[in-house]
């Protein structure tokens, strides 16, 4: 029998990169997972616990070493909070910057295919609309969200750079808003903020009048992309969202009408560089890929709400 195949996941703790870690060992892999666990949680992979699950605890900016095989390096790591773009600024743009090149050394070092999570937010925010992958970007590199749109711009370009360079096998997915169960409470996006709120009965905060559009891909849908990718021949970035767009307004009263709360919607400014258009073009992830979202909008809400309010309700189980 053949070995299993081995992963290197960083950010593996966290919300995205801990759904990822579980969907490769489904799949019969062995996994190690690195996370300093900044923003993510041992919670989050603690049923990972087994013979094909490793964990350690590391900052993806140190030098990485691992002993024996290893066929995939998943650079998941990075702050992507909103929340943190001014609590750990210096934290996320090492993770962009740092990051990639002690992973990308570690995948050269061991003939793995090495995949890098981007985001939409390389885009800024964007003159066309939707965004296709070749649209450059319409980013603010001195603002707030800086630090985090170039930092994701720069682990783009070193991912090429040494693709280029050292003819290593190379991935890149570009995240849309995603959400789904481990999410924290305090992330600060849009989805668990409203949930939050529609829990405690407190209005719902919208940023400028709420018209701005989003996409909201549930995590299942987003997993799914990113392993059909990394089996794919693709070096080119490839978009993984959900292409409806909603505007925040919409979604905050689907908030409202999944919880059966009594919430207002109230109106706060909006922040500096706040994208007015989110919606990803993704043709070339359904033509390379066979990849569509299979999870409404709505559904995919539901769902996780309900992971939120379930762990409101053992909360306050262990409170009492």
């Amino acid at each position: 029998m053949a070995s299993k195949r081995r992963a290197v996941v960083t950010g593996g703790a966290g919300f995205v990169g801990s759904h990822l870690c579980e969907r490769l060992i489904s799949e019969g892999y062995r996994v190690v997972c690195m996370d300093n666990v900044i923003t993510g949680s041992r919670r989050n992979i603690a049923h990972l616990d087994g013979a094909d699950f490793e964990y350690i605890e590391r900052d993806v900016t140190d030098h990485l070493e691992i002993l024996g095989k290893v066929d995939e390096v998943y650079h998941f790591a990075s702050p992507a909070s909103p929340a943190d773009f001014e609590r750990i600024p210096v934290e996320i743009l090492k993770a962009g910057a740092m990051g990639p090149h002690s992973t990308l050394e570690l995948a050269r070092e061991k003939g793995a295919c090495f995949m890098v999570a981007s985001t939409s937010e390389v885009y800024g925010d964007p003159l066309v609309h939707p965004q296709q992958e070749d649209y450059r970007g319409n980013v603010n590199p001195i603002g707030i969200r800086g630090v985090y749109d170039e930092a994701k711009r720069y682990a783009e370009a070193a991912t090429m750079a040494y693709h280029r360079r050292y003819a290593l096998e190379t991935r890149i997915v570009r995240i849309f808003n995603t959400h789904g169960p481990r999410m924290r409470p305090d992330d600060g996006r849009m989805v668990p903020n409203f949930i939050r709120q529609a829990l405690a009965g407190e209005p719902l905060t919208i940023y400028g009048d709420g018209s701005q559009t989003r996409s909201v891909q549930y995590v299942d849908d987003l997993i799914e992309g990113v392993v059909r990718l990394m089996r794919s021949r693709e070096s080119r970035p490839v978009n993984i969202g959900n292409p409806v767009e909603l505007s925040v307004r919409e979604v905050a009263e689907k908030i409202i009408e999944i919880s059966g709360s009594r919430s207002e919607l109230i109106q706060k400014p909006l922040p500096v560089d706040d994208p007015k258009q989110r919606c990803p073009d993704i043709s070339r992830a359904w033509t390379v890929l066979g990849w569509e979202p299979m999870v409404s909008a709505g559904e995919g809400l539901r769902r996780t709400f309900e992971w939120f309010a379930e762990r409101s309700r053992d909360s306050r189980v262990r409170v009492a």
